[in-house]
């Protein structure tokens, strides 16, 4: 593999390309409008211009990637994450024109794309599920009578798609004919297909997810877990390895339902399978994401590999040439995600030019971009501006150095979720491990925050909170800023 075209945009072309230059591999960039002046697209030792701005014009056209793929004579095409990474037709289409989809197979991204496929795969394997239909439902009092056996509160959910997308919790049988309605139709407005499913609602639960890598000759390890709980509207902002609650014991029990995931699909290459955690520490299968995650880094932190190389290895066909028992955990390591959005407003996007721009540095601190000082945010596509990675020698150490980081990370022009991200790390209940999915609802909004420090957040936190509340400045969104969060 000579070439490689990297077909996606922002921090994460930009990472690929860094590794493919280490590899010796040329790499081929394809960008918009939008993109015509961004990092990646300088770094590339060839880019082409593809179309307009707007995702379907550009990133999401098939034809016109693939045209510059054969044109360029690239032997790989690596879709990063988001776009066209788990769209099998693109993926059949690259193979068909002779060129190498590093990613997994056809068969693994239909049946992991297919959320009901998917559980159907999986029970062969007895990987724990949440209790639920195990097919599409369709008969509204039929469906009644199936959540009612369940219990309340149920979760209906869209089969396709994900991103909290299609989604209804439902405390009582009265709601349920309402909620299933609107998850229905969101689920058509979102990813042409209103097929849904129920399972059991797990409250308050945490948000576990096992990296797993595997060849092309029947090889399947784990990379350990990521803890993934910190999240807004079901989306992730602070992610870290290992997690503080999980055991040996219990570590090596999740890996092993990880790995059968795997298998259950004949996966190939880095794979992602996302897990829920109860209170009682009872795991369930949630999905698996058939591509590279946004939060790999701290896995690479803590394992001291590359997963796009790993990638890139398992592409060319070879045998892994590490085994499970090769592995271990060294130190813990933080990610948080650097969003153009105000988490004093909802967490909104926060349009604007970065005015100023300075990342910060030091033993074990990495930042993935893919802005530079002078660039507009494009509000066509999501919001993440970069990615800020710190590794430490224990959990205390990559917090304390993650927080000097934030302070260090200057952006001027828009509001971001840094100062929330610091407000997390040093909330009572990030510390002590006890956070769950339901951090932001529960512990960052002005009630929460107006009651006395000492019940509430901790005095650290609450003078984060009070800074950010200073610092920050009343901005108009544009009137199309939904178009943003739609495009998300």
């Amino acid at each position: 593999m000579k070439k490689v075209l990297v077909a996606n945009r922002g921090e994460i072309a930009l990472r690929i390309m860094r590794t493919l230059k280490r590899l010796n591999i040329k790499s081929v960039a394809v960008y918009s409008d939008a993109d015509k002046n961004a990092p990646f697209v300088k770094f590339a030792d060839e880019a082409y211009h593809i179309g307009a701005s707007e995702p379907a014009k550009s990133y999401l056209n098939q034809d016109k990637i693939i045209e510059v793929a054969v044109q360029t004579n690239t032997d790989g095409i690596h879709p990063a994450y988001g776009f066209l990474s788990e769209n099998a037709e693109f993926a059949k289409r690259v193979s068909e024109a002779g060129i190498k989809f590093i990613g997994p197979g056809i068969k693994a991204i239909n049946i992991m794309g297919d959320k009901i496929d998917a559980k159907q795969a999986v029970k062969k394997f007895d990987v724990p599920m949440v209790p639920g239909t195990e097919e599409a439902i369709s008969d509204i009092e039929e469906a009644k009578t199936i959540a009612k056996g369940i219990g309340y509160p149920i979760l209906i959910k869209a089969s396709a798609g994900g991103g909290g997308k299609g989604m209804r919790v439902v405390d009582k049988n009265e709601d349920f004919e309402n909620q299933y309605n609107r998850a229905v139709s969101e689920a058509i407005s979102s990813f042409g297909n209103g097929a849904v499913f129920i399972e059991k609602f797990v409250q308050d639960p945490k948000h576990i997810e096992i990296q797993v890598l595997a060849d092309q000759h029947g090889n399947v390890i784990h990379l350990f877990e990521r803890e993934c709980s910190i999240q807004r509207r079901h989306q992730k902002v602070v992610e870290e390895a290992p997690s503080m609650v999980l055991d040996e014991a219990l570590r090596h029990k999740m890996g092993e339902a990880a790995i059968n995931v795997a298998r259950s699909c004949d996966y190939e290459g880095v794979g992602t399978v996302e897990f829920l955690l109860d209170r009682n520490k009872d795991f369930y299968f949630l999905e698996m994401n058939t591509r590279l995650q946004v939060e790999h880094p701290v896995t690479e932190m803590i394992t001291g590999l590359d997963l796009v190389e790993e990638q890139i290895k398992v592409a060319r066909g070879e045998v892994l040439d590490i085994k499970q028992s090769d592995l271990s955990i060294n130190g813990h390591a933080i990610e948080v995600r650097v969003y153009a959005e105000d988490p004093e407003n909802d967490f909104l996007p926060d349009l604007g030019v970065i005015d100023f721009y300075e990342k910060p540095s030091g033993l074990g601190v990495r930042v993935d971009d893919g802005y530079a000082q002078g660039m507009p945010i494009a509000m066509e596509y999501d919001s993440m501006i970069a990615k800020l990675i710190v590794h430490g020698k224990d959990r205390n150490d990559a917090i304390t150095k993650t927080i000097r980081a934030i302070d260090n990370y200057k952006i001027n022009g828009f509001a971001t979720t840094l100062g929330f991200c610091k407000f997390a790390l040093n909330h009572e209940e990030f510390r002590n491990g006890k956070f769950t999915i339901n951090f932001v609802a529960e512990h960052y909004s002005l009630d929460q925050l107006s009651v006395p420090l000492d019940q509430q957040i901790g005095r650290d936190a609450y003078e984060v909170f009070k800074e950010i509340k200073k610092e920050r400045e009343t901005k108009i969104l544009p009137s199309n800023y939904s178009a943003w969060l739609e495009n998300r």
